[in-house]
């Protein structure tokens, strides 16, 4: 690959390890905003430091994801290092192996969704680590991956864009990174010289509130006040005209005795409406409804258009089978990662692709209401006023998802 020139902030991010002022050091945090390079930096470093100090170990690359990492790292290797390496996949056992001037190391994939992720790790030794998206991942798994490093010379890398400043990382790792003999690089898109101008406007434009601090300023900052600031009534609630729809979905959060909500939603002309909805509060009716009742709403909420999915609550396995059996829909089970959909809904809110039509009440009612639990510890909305919210995030997790086969 031929390189653009770096930022003086990339090339330490790259190099750092072979700096006399910087090669004692045990580990590098790199944080800051989206866009910055550093991810590149951190691969590219991260393989030629350890194709340097190594011959024949193992190492871990660890994201949120396999598939996460697959994508946003693993993927781009062999062009990264395109004239310097020879990079070896082997998928079915998730690893990489790179060769370098004869010198060979493998490089083991693991993916630090949640809490039981830390078993996947367990019994390995490891000459190094790189934790892509660390911010991500739960303590347990990080400490469990780092515990794995017991190679004299292995060295911890950490590549993340900022959370809440009450995230364990930033306490345990960022605020104490002299306890830690690590160096800390905080980027910015400034320190990405080969980024567009238009590539940048456009990245700014699609952030806003606690989202546009984290993901453009690279800021560690609270989530508080309104989730959802970027919602412009006048803008985003539209009226329900007849409109060239060309694909449907519904989407449904589903409750007993708190309220089932379920919208309609319908593509025309690259941007999706939420056309109708159906909402019931068991509580204020004074009676919960069968599954078999929602069904039945379910079906008049459609109509007679050809719904390509209902998308519902993973949880609701009772009315799940209700659907199923009837043999009207497809079901698709939720995503129910509840910050990646709240980010997934505010960046296409912002992008203007996402409209509500004013008929859908309740879930207009609910984007005034609908906010950050600033006395949770990390970030979680308030559980109150969610419902039409939580089928809207499902909604757009679901369908503005990039496609599996695209990186599997």
């Amino acid at each position: 690959m031929n390189y653009q020139k770096f930022s003086k902030r990339q090339l330490l991010a790259l190099t750092w390890w072979n700096r006399p002022r910087f090669r004692n050091r045990d580990a590098i945090i790199c944080d800051g905003s989206v866009r910055s390079g550093k991810t590149l930096c951190m691969a590219v470093g991260f393989i030629l430091w350890s194709l340097s100090a190594f011959n024949g170990e193992k190492f871990a690359i660890c994201g949120k994801t396999i598939e996460s990492l697959r994508r946003n790292v693993i993927v781009n290797l062999p062009l990264w290092l395109e004239g310097l390496a020879q990079v070896t996949e082997s998928r079915s056992e998730n690893k990489v192996t790179v060769t370098i001037d004869g010198r060979t190391n493998t490089y083991y994939l693991f993916g630090g969704r949640d809490e039981s992720s830390y078993a996947l790790i367990q019994g390995m030794t490891l000459a190094g680590v790189l934790l892509d998206e660390v911010a991500l991942m739960p303590k347990s798994f990080v400490e469990q991956a780092l515990a794995r490093c017991s190679v004299a010379g292995s060295k911890f890398w950490f590549n993340c864009n900022p959370e809440g400043p009450e995230h364990w990382f930033k306490k345990e790792w960022v605020d104490k990174k002299a306890e830690h003999n690590a160096l800390h690089l905080h980027f910015t898109m400034a320190d990405n010289p080969s980024l567009p101008i238009e590539i940048k406007t456009r990245y700014e434009s699609i952030y806003s509130g606690v989202f546009y601090q984290r993901y453009i300023l690279g800021e560690w900052r609270v989530a508080e006040g309104l989730v959802y600031t970027m919602f412009n009534k006048d803008f985003h609630v539209v009226s329900n005209i007849p409109r060239p729809y060309e694909k449907y979905y519904i989407s449904c959060d589903y409750g007993t005795l708190n309220p089932t909500s379920a919208g309609l939603w319908g593509l025309a002309d690259g941007r999706w409406y939420r056309v109708r909805e159906y909402y019931y509060d068991a509580r204020k009716a004074g009676r919960s409804l069968t599954d078999e009742e929602h069904y039945s709403a379910l079906e008049d909420l459609a109509g007679d258009v050809p719904v390509s999915s209902v998308i519902v609550d993973p949880s609701a396995a009772s009315f799940i089978e209700v659907i199923r059996r009837h043999g009207r829909f497809r079901v698709e089970k939720a995503s129910n990662s509840v910050i990646d959909g709240i980010r997934d809904v505010a960046t296409h809110l912002q992008m203007g692709d996402l409209f509500i039509c004013e008929g859908c009440k309740d879930c207009i009612r609910e984007f005034g209401l609908y906010r950050w639990d600033e006395k949770a510890a990390g970030d979680k909305p308030i559980k109150a006023d969610d419902h039409a919210m939580d089928d809207l995030r499902y909604f757009v997790h679901t369908v503005f998802a990039p496609p599996r086969f695209s990186f599997e």
